[in-house]
């Protein structure tokens, strides 16, 4: 359902591929001393279709007296890490290259189905279990009436599946402002319907119970999206973000990325780390600590570059 474009435009070509750059560091700090903490997360970006990782490190400080890795019901790198030395400050970082080229989406290949048919097409294609987890509610994406009527609205049976896609994103784009703090990683999807307002995390989560309130499996991704400083201005450090959007599964087994925060499809700027039924699947990092602290900071320091062939960054 995707093809490569060779088409050269006078704007820029954001399905090129390229090489970049990662780095995320998480820092906890405390205001007495922690004696252990056991941590989980996802350092690694995974290999896809769309990005292939050339090198990854991880760096944890204090030096961690265990740490493992395996791969996750869904296929995601995730990391075990123990620390059991005094610290009043854990650094959790990794630093990855990625080469990323992501297909356009064919839309006459997608309008080729209606939604119903598309449903029912990839019913009978998919994987019975991969269908299932992918289609049913999760902790954080309802299905309920409310859901179900908003994305009737923009989802209907006899709409040409590529046209759907475009008005999902488009819709929850423009129906919804981008707001920091107007929601919590607790807010349910009714309460995001009525507040209106939300984050990346949010409108993906809208999507992803859009697209299975009408048959269509569909995933939660974590990742990262390449952003662009001002006019003449350089990109500054730690200036990023981790992001989310939504994965969707068509007919001829293949996933379509969209994003609704940005009002488009992905294209080879998105960089995946992981991906599950919601936000709780893909934590970055989550743990537990055992500390007489009474208080406690998070910093979170994200950059993208894209590398040059040269080296350089840019």
């Amino acid at each position: 359902m995707t093809e490569q474009t060779t088409d050269v435009q006078a704007r820029p070509d954001h399905y090129a591929p390229r090489r970049y750059r990662v780095r995320h560091s998480t820092i906890y700090t405390y205001d007495d001393d922690v004696q252990a903490c056991y941590e989980r997360g996802f350092l690694r970006p995974l290999e896809t279709w769309s990005q292939q990782v050339v090198s990854n490190e991880v760096e944890v400080s204090p030096h961690p007296d265990v740490v493992g890795e395996h791969v996750d019901h869904f296929g995601n790198h995730s990391y075990y890490v123990e620390v059991r030395t005094p610290h009043r400050e854990l650094v959790v970082a990794k630093t990855a290259f990625v080469d990323v080229a992501w297909p356009r989406p064919s839309m006459g290949s997608l309008n080729a189905f209606t939604v119903a048919d598309a449903a029912a097409r990839v019913a009978q294609e998919a994987d019975p279990v991969e269908h299932a987890e992918y289609l049913l509610p999760s902790d954080l994406v309802d299905l309920g009436p409310d859901v179900r009527s908003y994305a009737e609205s923009i989802l209907w049976p006899d709409r040409p599946l590529g046209e759907a896609l475009v008005g999902l994103y488009s819709t929850i784009y423009r129906d919804f402002s981008y707001e920091l703090g107007a929601t919590s990683v607790r807010t349910t999807l009714p309460e995001l319907l009525k507040l209106r307002k939300g984050v990346c995390q949010d409108f993906a989560h809208l999507a992803v119970g859009c697209l299975r309130s009408v048959g269509l499996p569909a995933r939660y991704v974590s990742g990262y999206v390449e952003t662009s400083p001002p006019p003449g201005q350089p990109k500054l450090e730690g200036s990023d973000a981790s992001h989310a959007w939504t994965s969707v599964l068509v007919p001829g087994g293949e996933w379509i990325d969209l994003d609704p925060t940005n009002d488009h499809f992905a294209d080879s700027r998105y960089i995946v780390t992981a991906w599950g039924r919601d936000f709780r699947d893909v934590s970055p990092l989550k743990g537990v600590v055992f500390t007489e602290a009474k208080k406690s900071t998070l910093e979170v320091k994200v950059d993208v570059f894209r590398v040059n062939p040269d080296g350089s960054l840019s």
